[in-house]
């Protein structure tokens, strides 16, 4: 089948489930052989190939694994819109958006509602900049915990708007950590930020990396990834 596609014109995209998508090519100059992934919201397929692959054969790599393909698009989750349902999540709990016209453009949280005002159409961009406003707040707080428990100075903090990566550690010791993690409860966002701070001390995945994580963090690391693994997908189901 792939030795046809290769003689095929092919453009880049896939029809899946009767939706096209674009198939996007990225060249990595470690890559060994073709990576293929979905993006998490579903909307595009990523393919990671090695220097000397042929454009053309990583296309027909995709069309030959679209029955895999139709899978993963099965499981992404459907579209929210925060501004019509009047809800959103945030650190694990559903939220209630009350709005009111004339109440103070600054969202004020109480308790399980978030009340604001100002213009309605721009509604949907003041809750996504307060979900990273909070998420800034909230994984700098995290970041200087751990660093103080790793006996290191506080890391600064950038946001992220990555569709693959978590977090990341820079060799300059910047953490770059994905917004969308704010909306996921309390110890999964921890775990990320605790391991985004043990590589400030070990840049790999060795023993030593991972005694330092389970040293620094309170919970239980296996359980945050189990939940990112089954969940993950669902944070990229609002705002777009």
């Amino acid at each position: 089948m792939i030795e046809w596609l290769r003689e095929a014109n092919l453009k880049p995209e896939i029809e899946i489930g009767g939706q096209k998508l674009p198939i996007e090519l990225r060249r990595h100059p470690t890559a060994k052989r073709l990576t293929l992934r979905l993006a998490p919201d579903g909307s595009a397929v990523r393919i990671t190939l090695p220097r000397w692959c042929a454009s053309k054969e990583a296309i027909a790599f995709a069309h030959a694994r679209a029955a895999w393909l139709e899978q993963q698009v099965a499981k992404v989750p459907e579209k929210r819109d925060p501004v019509a349902e009047r809800a959103l999540t945030y650190c694990g709990r559903q939220l209630r958006v009350e709005w009111l016209a004339d109440a103070p453009r600054k969202p004020v949280l109480e308790g399980n509602a978030l009340r604001l005002g100002g213009p309605e159409e721009t509604l949907g961009k003041r809750l996504s900049r307060w979900l990273e406003h909070r998420a800034l707040a909230l994984f700098t707080e995290d970041a200087a915990t751990y660093c103080e428990r790793a006996k290191l100075p506080a890391a600064p903090v950038r946001l992220t708007r990555a569709k693959r990566r978590w977090g990341s550690c820079s060799s300059g010791g910047v953490l770059r950590l994905n917004w969308r993690l704010v909306q996921a409860p309390d110890h999964v966002r921890r775990s990320v930020v605790a391991h985004e701070v043990a590589h400030l001390v070990h840049f790999d995945h060795s023993p030593a990396f991972h005694a330092l994580l389970d040293d620094i963090f309170e919970g239980e690391i296996a359980e945050a990834n189990r939940w990112l693994s089954q969940h993950g997908r669902t944070l990229y189901a609002s705002f777009g």
